[in-house]
This record gives C-alpha cells, sequence and structure tokens, in this order.
C-alpha cells in the first residue's frame, strides 16, 4: 500500500463525499462544507496530533476511502483545483507552524 502525505488523509477522507454524480452536475455544493471541516481540523488540532496522524497512517475501511478519494483527484482536475484552491494554504501554515514542513 502507498503512504499518502498528511496533507492528503483529511482530503481524501472529505473528497469521498463529494464522489456522487449529481454534486458534480451541480459545481460540488458540498465542497463548501468539506473543505470548511478539513480547514477547521488543521486548526484546531495541536501539532502533537498532527504529528501523530503523520507517523500512524489510517487502516481499514479510512483507508479504502482515503484511495478511492485519491482516485478521484486524479480523475477529476476541476474538483482537485477547486478543493486544493479552499483549503491548502491554511493547512501549508499549520504545517509549518508545526515544523512538519521546511
Amino acid at each position: 500500500m502507498k503512504r499518502y502525505p498528511l496533507l492528503l488523509i483529511p482530503v481524501a477522507t472529505a473528497l469521498v463525499c463529494l464522489a456522487v454524480p449529481d454534486t458534480r452536475a451541480q459545481r460540488y455544493p458540498m465542497l463548501d462544507r468539506i473543505a470548511e471541516k478539513v480547514v477547521q481540523k488543521y486548526e484546531t488540532s495541536s501539532c502533537q496530533q498532527l504529528a501523530a496522524e503523520r507517523s500512524h497512517p489510517p487502516g481499514g475501511e479510512r483507508q479504502e476511502q482515503e484511495e478511492r478519494a485519491v482516485r478521484l483527484l486524479h480523475e477529476d482536475a476541476e474538483m482537485r483545483r477547486e478543493f486544493i484552491n479552499r483549503v491548502s494554504a491554511p493547512i501549508a501554515n499549520k504545517l509549518f507552524e508545526c515544523g512538519l514542513i521546511p
């Protein structure tokens, strides 16, 4: 199994909800809510919690959901671009503050 960077764990989990075809036709109406949850997770998590998640990747059903969501990101460039535009700055800032990225 591949190990995905810490950034993809909440992104992948959240994007599973965006996979419904009807949702895509409406330009991702759930995107706001999911992006907000991901950003909130990073804003409220301690550096220790984030480091622990990085060292212990999920397994089982959660891992399968994340892998499925990563595939969706690869398949739908517009969805990927929209989601990453919304969550990248808050996540990158938190990881930088925690010393988890250089």
